[in-house]
């Protein structure tokens, strides 16, 4: 199951490794279309970590990131954003992504 983060434990859940975060809202009908391709991807890449934040429920840190759009998909490597991806990507395409930042 992808973590749910908030504001408050962002920082600390993301801070190591690779780590996509999905950060949608439950009226976003694109987020709805993305959710199930993130869960997929988790299955398949155990050296990711896979967390999603509701955009609603914690405005300060997708005003952090520049989030004006939903679904933005965040990628971090040990802390760093490495890619924001805005709009619904593939299963494909988002493996091709994260290839590009595991070991």
């Amino acid at each position: 199951m992808v973590k749910v983060v908030t504001d408050n434990d962002f920082a600390a859940q993301t801070d190591t490794g690779v780590v996509l975060t999905d950060f949608w809202a439950t009226w976003c009908g694109p987020c709805r279309m993305q959710s199930p391709v993130v869960e997929k991807l988790e299955e398949q890449m155990p050296d990711v970590k896979f967390t999603k934040m509701d955009v609603d429920q914690n405005p300060d840190t997708p005003k952090g990131f520049g989030i004006q759009a939903i679904p933005t998909l965040v990628v971090k490597k040990n802390g760093d954003v490495v890619e924001k991806i805005v709009g619904y990507h593939t299963k494909d395409q988002l493996q091709d992504i994260l290839n590009k930042y595991t070991d």
